[in-house]
C-alpha cells in the first residue's frame, strides 16, 4: 500500500514515526514522506529535522494519508496554508484512509473533512476541534467512515496497528507489534484525564494555554 504523510515545520516527531515505523514493519507498504516542498521540516522540540523526500506536486495519490500533529499554536499555519488544505483534499479524494494523529484532526478539519464527524485529538484542543464543527470524542483511536483520527502523539502507534489489521489481518497486526516489542508499561498511570489527578490536570492545562 502507499503511505503518504504530511511533514511541515514544527510537527511532533513520533506522531510521524510512530506510524512510519508501523507501516513500515509490515514489510507490505511503501511509506512516503511528503512537504510543501522537499527537504528539512524542523520538528517543534527545535532540536532536530525530519526529511520530506516528496513534493505536494509529486504525490497525487495515497492508499493511506497520515497527517501528524503538532505542539500548540504549530498547527496554525497549515490551517491557514491553502496549498496544503487543497493537497490534503487531493489526496483524501484518492484515499482508503485518511487518518490524523494528536492535532492532526485539526488540519483536517480545517480542510473540512470533519464536518460532523466523531474524532479525537490530544485532550487539549477538544474546544478548538468542536469549534471546527467536528464531535470530540475521548477514545484513543475513531473510525468516522474512511476517516480514522488518534488522540496525543502516542496513539499514533495504535492507529496504524488498527490499520494494519484492517487491511493485512490481525496476525500482522499482532506481528507488526511484537517486531516493534510494542508493550507498553509506564512507570506512571496518568496518561489520560480519566487517570491523572485534577491538580495535574490543571498543571498541564495551564502548559498548553501559554503556547496556544
Amino acid at each position: 500500500m502507499e503511505v503518504a504523510i504530511l511533514l511541515y515545520d514544527g510537527i511532533t516527531a513520533l506522531d510521524a514515526i510512530g506510524p512510519y515505523e508501523v507501516f513500515s514493519a509490515t514489510m507490505k507498504c511503501n511509506v512516503k514522506f511528503v512537504g510543501k516542498k522537499k527537504g528539512l521540516i524542523q520538528m517543534d522540540s527545535k532540536m532536530g529535522y525530519l526529511h520530506a523526500d516528496y513534493s505536494f506536486s509529486e504525490i497525487t495519490s495515497a492508499d493511506i494519508l497520515v497527517v501528524p500533529g503538532c505542539s500548540p499554536p504549530n498547527y496554525k499555519a497549515p490551517m491557514n496554508d491553502e496549498e496544503t488544505l487543497d493537497w490534503i483534499r487531493q489526496i483524501h479524494g484518492t484515499t482508503k484512509w485518511t487518518t490524523s494523529v494528536c492535532n492532526g484532526s485539526l488540519i483536517l478539519s480545517a480542510a473540512g473533512l470533519l464536518n460532523g464527524a466523531s474524532a479525537t485529538c490530544h485532550w487539549g484542543s477538544f474546544d478548538l476541534l468542536r469549534s471546527l464543527g467536528a464531535i470530540p470524542t475521548d477514545e484513543r483511536v475513531v473510525r468516522h467512515g474512511q476517516i480514522v483520527t488518534a488522540a496525543g502523539v502516542s496513539s499514533g502507534i495504535d492507529m496504524a496497528l488498527q490499520l494494519v489489521a484492517w487491511e493485512f489481518g490481525e496476525d500482522v497486526g499482532k506481528t507488526v507489534q511484537l517486531i516493534l516489542e510494542y508493550d507498553p508499561q509506564p512507570p506512571f498511570d496518568t496518561g489520560s484525564l480519566k487517570k491523572a489527578p485534577a491538580s495535574l490536570v490543571e498543571r498541564v492545562k495551564g502548559v498548553l494555554q501559554e503556547h496556544s
